[in-house]
């Protein structure tokens, strides 16, 4: 059960789950989906890189440097800086997909991933929240806003998705990652904040 809890968080990590996110709105049936296959290539590759490969690839240096302990970063004072800088990361995606045009919608899913990370990196100060869940709520979050802003019937794949988070939280839980309270306020914190600014803002 530890590696099989091991191998979801691996699957469902947080630094992925915006890649994700965005290939499922690229995917998902909505207006969005029509844009070209060269134009989501860039968009992919742009999420994926300011989201994912710049931020590790800090995490070495900032353990060379002896600011994280580890690269599971287990306690909530270690995780404070790795947050800040992939936030400024997620920013520079932000920034580029605005300035090529990209649809709002998806400026708007960077936006909300990029307030989930500061408002993680804030509770992280006192409280270690559970990152991994704040990205599975983000996920579910879009997906929940896309069917309501589109009028699509997503029912199969939020189903999934909620499955996958019950799953990641679990495998948290079992690891000793976290308390109960610390995945529930995570998925509710994504969920929210990427839900609100996506269908308010």
């Amino acid at each position: 059960m530890r590696t099989v809890s091991h191998i979801i968080s691996i699957l469902f990590h947080p630094m992925l789950m915006p890649t994700f996110g965005m290939f499922l709105i690229l995917q998902s049936g909505s207006p969005l989906s029509l844009i070209s296959y060269q134009a989501k290539q860039f968009i992919l590759i742009v999420t994926v890189a300011s989201t994912a490969i710049l931020p590790l690839t800090v995490l070495p240096l900032l353990y060379q440097f002896k600011i994280i302990k580890s690269f599971q970063m287990e306690s909530a004072h270690e995780r404070f800086i790795p947050i800040l800088i992939a936030a400024f990361f997620y920013y520079m995606g932000y920034l580029l997909l605005s300035k090529m045009g990209a649809p709002s919608m998806l400026g708007k899913f960077i936006a909300a991933s990029l307030i989930s990370v500061l408002i993680a990196a804030i509770i992280t100060c006192f409280w270690k929240i559970s990152i991994h869940l704040i990205g599975m709520g983000g996920v579910t979050g879009v997906i929940l806003a896309l069917s309501f802003r589109y009028g699509i019937d997503m029912f199969l794949l939020q189903i999934l998705l909620l499955t996958a988070s019950a799953l990641t939280a679990s495998a948290r839980l079992y690891l000793g990652a976290h308390k109960p309270a610390q995945v529930y306020a995570g998925y509710f914190c994504g969920l929210t904040i990427v839900f609100s600014t996506i269908v308010f803002v």
